[in-house]
């Protein structure tokens, strides 16, 4: 068996630039930032992000992912009514003025967290889910470390500051990226710029809806220990990023701060389609099969983020042994594509045989071998 490297240069999407890894300097006010492009979940930007810090409301998040996913499963539903305790009712900080006694529907109520960050809506939601705030909090660490968020630990539903309330920059974005993901008929309540309740009307706290930022999401927060924080999610060109910046001095500089770094990244970095699925790379020799041959595919799509300087450095080298002995599988793994930059981790992505080749017959078989071993040895 011989191993084929085949290596690609990709000027199809890599235009000739002068190499050059470097991108603009960044730097920002907040005390812990975490950019990711989501598309790829590459990491464009961090400063101390699984350093613990108090979330404020933007662990309402996964209050949030709590509810829709017991509508998901069919345990609630939007018009379906909880009523609100003493307990809600006397939350301090943000409100949704709910009254005390009345049962509030679970549309109003998710609104009511989302727009309003109302700390007795969120109370009110994990009461009616779990029957305390206490249990609530359980479901709530479970979902977390399930979700990968490995440094959170979470003991009410809104974010109130307690020393054992934390989470970190990298496991908030890790949270963001989920909602996003798992529940796209329900993201849109992130983008509401008002919900009126009791007459009482009240703006989206996220800053960066109101900006012309194709931001559609997520969460703020603020503490007075915890500073301003704000999650946020952008759309452009199709490209998705999350960002999450916590202990900023005020909201201006939540405002200002949080632009500043989601514009930084789509205009330092670029993404890059290297591979689409069914993509023929090379074509493999086949050994005993009833055809000479079979393309070599990708399995799958295989796209890169990288700094629009170095895209010039992009290479990919597909590898596998040929030639592949017959029975060949469609699907069959029979290599990788391998994709390396100046600066990046090299990224994989199987390549499979595009159609099924059947071996040759006994006597094709052996005549095939014979006819080798004799120009072998001539």
């Amino acid at each position: 068996m011989k191993k084929l490297i085949l290596a690609f240069a990709l000027i199809v999407f890599c235009p000739i630039y002068a190499l050059a890894q470097a991108v603009a300097p960044l730097e920002t006010a907040a005390r812990q930032a975490y950019l990711v492009d989501v598309s790829t979940g590459t990491s464009l930007f961090a400063k101390d992000p699984d350093v613990q810090m108090p979330t404020s409301s933007m662990s309402k998040m996964l209050t949030m992912y709590l509810v829709f996913e017991a509508i998901k499963n069919g345990k609630v539903t939007l018009n379906q009514t909880f009523p609100v305790s003493e307990h809600a009712w006397k939350q301090e900080g943000s409100r949704m003025f709910l009254n005390l006694g009345e049962r509030a529907k679970v549309e109003d109520l998710i609104r009511g967290v989302i727009v309003q960050s109302g700390n007795d809506a969120a109370v009110t939601l994990a009461e009616g889910l779990a029957g305390s705030e206490e249990a609530f909090a359980e479901m709530m660490n479970a979902k977390a470390q399930q979700l990968g968020m490995k440094n959170s630990h979470f003991v009410n539903a809104t974010g109130m500051p307690d020393p054992q309330h934390y989470s970190t920059a990298h496991d908030l974005a890790t949270l963001a990226t989920a909602l996003i993901h798992d529940f796209p008929a329900d993201y849109h309540y992130f983008s509401e710029l008002e919900f009126t309740y009791n007459n009482i009307k009240q703006g989206n706290r996220n800053p960066l809806l109101y900006r012309a930022m194709n931001v559609d999401g997520l969460k703020t927060g603020h503490t007075d220990v915890g500073g301003y924080g704000l999650t946020a999610s952008a759309l452009r060109n199709g490209r998705r990023m999350v960002l999450v910046l916590n202990g900023m001095s005020d909201m201006q500089a939540r405002a200002d701060e949080s632009a500043k770094v989601l514009d930084w990244g789509y205009r330092e970095y670029g993404l890059y389609p290297v591979a689409k699925a069914g993509d023929t790379v090379a074509e493999a020799r086949v050994w005993l099969g009833q055809k000479a041959s079979v393309p070599v595919v990708a399995a799958s799509d295989l796209d890169i983020t990288l700094p629009r300087s170095a895209r010039a450095g992009l290479k990919a080298d597909a590898v596998f042994d040929q030639p592949i002995p017959a029975p060949v599988r469609k699907g069959q793994v029979v290599g990788k594509l391998i994709v390396t930059a100046p600066g990046m981790e090299h990224k994989e992505v199987p390549l499979v045989a595009a159609w099924d080749v059947d071996r040759l017959g006994f006597f094709a078989r052996l005549s095939a071998k014979l006819h080798f071993l004799f120009h072998k040895a001539g």
